[in-house]
């Protein structure tokens, strides 16, 4: 009893705290930790949002990473914060210094990654999805397709996890029991590649189709034709806005909500076929990589293509970048050279790999086997690649991007986490 009530005393002191004596204790903390604070509850969220106080200390901050003539004195905070985040995230991954955590996830090749939320999803070979935390990476939860076709092809939110096995699209709630679409609507042409926004599943077909199914009526809502050739690669945007790329080297752009095409690309350089897409819905660009190394860029609102560029010497598997930030590309493919681009020009600005002496920093034990801490290096202008081990570059299969790390995946049973640092 004696510490139940220690316990809620604690809780009422906390809760006594006025906003004066709280706003002199943030005033001590770092961007990302008012950032963590403002989720801690309702109240300390109204407090960092509205204290004229706390926008003086960002405005303060802000100033000292830009020049004055770039403050707009009339943004919310929580614009400022974006800002003030996706500069500290370039900073990190271009000039900052990083690791290599590594850790085996799964008993066969791994073919594909997501991070979302602190989360990351990894499957592949094995027929199995895993979830882990990007903080200390344990496995949250698991997802098995045994009784299914091959894994193509995931996603996730907050809530369920949709997959595309074989020819049927499967639907998890999570903490919850698999869900399959009935046969008559599931089953389609061989798909590719799959992308999922709520409600709804865009699946990219062997026909040059793309196939809408929604989540809740467990029907196929749309058929769109999409090319002539087959399509191996998707991107969806928050304003429905569904990119998908052909094997011929083609880009078209559907608009969901207006029910019509919006634009047809057609690169000079990308030869071979459109490998991976990747699209930035507040800059509206495009960004598409290549079978021969080349990596392009276009602007949806003036339909013109701004650069186009070879950044690779073999084929780009995958580009990412963080949500919502316009300044890097984060580019990878067989060479296993993890590179990070300008989004608005294609300039690489910094190549790195893990340290050729391929030598342990750390060794930490998990249920699924040892995390292993890896010394990494940038890449000089004049080096070479081809004297890299290619131990130390795997093909880089598949990357997904969150503040200041790169998760990769290379088709083997290893998931590699980049941390980088100010």
């Amino acid at each position: 009893m004696k510490g139940k009530r220690s316990s809620k005393q604690r809780i009422n002191s906390f809760k006594l705290l006025d906003q004066d004596i709280l706003c002199v204790v943030f005033a001590f903390l770092d961007l990302f930790d008012i950032v963590r604070c403002s989720a801690v509850c309702k109240s300390w969220n109204i407090i960092i949002s509205k204290s004229r106080l706390m926008h003086s200390l960002y405005l303060k901050q802000w100033s000292n990473e830009a020049s004055s003539s770039s403050i707009d004195m009339g943004k919310s905070l929580n614009v400022v914060l974006e800002d003030l985040a996706t500069r500290r995230h370039r900073s990190a991954l271009v000039d900052g210094s990083f690791i290599v955590d590594q850790w085996k996830g799964h008993t066969s090749g791994i073919d594909n990654c997501r991070m979302k939320m602190g989360l990351i999803l990894t499957g592949g070979g094995d027929k199995c999805m895993r979830l882990w935390s990007s903080a200390n990476y344990k496995c949250l939860e698991e997802y098995a397709l045994s009784d299914l076709g091959p894994l193509v092809d995931f996603d996730f939110d907050e809530s369920k996890v949709v997959g595309l096995a074989g020819t049927r699209i499967c639907i998890w709630r999570r903490h919850g029991n698999r869900s399959i679409f009935p046969s008559r609507e599931g089953t389609f042409t061989k798909g590719l590649c799959m992308r999922y926004m709520d409600p709804e599943a865009m699946v990219g077909c062997a026909d040059g189709t793309v196939r809408v199914f929604d989540m809740y009526s467990k029907s196929c809502s749309r058929i769109i034709r999409m090319h002539a050739s087959q399509v191996k690669c998707l991107a969806v945007g928050e304003d429905q806005l569904v990119l998908s790329g052909s094997s011929n080297g083609n880009i078209t752009a559907y608009g969901l909500l207006s029910d019509q095409r919006v634009a047809n690309l057609k690169p000079t350089n990308l030869r071979g076929g459109i490998d991976t897409l990747c699209y930035n819905p507040p800059s509206h660009l495009v960004f598409a990589g290549s079978s021969n190394g080349y990596a392009a860029c276009w602007d949806l609102r003036k339909m013109q293509s701004l650069w186009s560029l070879r950044v690779s010497p073999n084929a780009i598997y995958s580009m990412q970048h963080l949500r919502h930030d316009t300044s890097t590309l984060v580019v990878g493919g067989v060479d296993g050279v993890l590179r990070i681009l300008d989004q608005n020009t294609g300039e690489i600005l910094t190549k790195c790999v893990m340290d050729q002496s391929n030598a342990k920093l750390t060794s930490t034990r998990s249920l699924y086997g040892s995390v292993e801490r890896r010394k990494v290096k940038r890449l000089t202008e004049d080096a070479t690649i081809g004297d890299i081990p290619i131990t130390a570059r795997p093909p880089v299969k598949c990357l997904a991007v969150g503040m200041g790390k790169v998760v990769t995946i290379h088709n083997t049973e290893y998931i590699r986490m980049w941390k980088f640092n100010m």
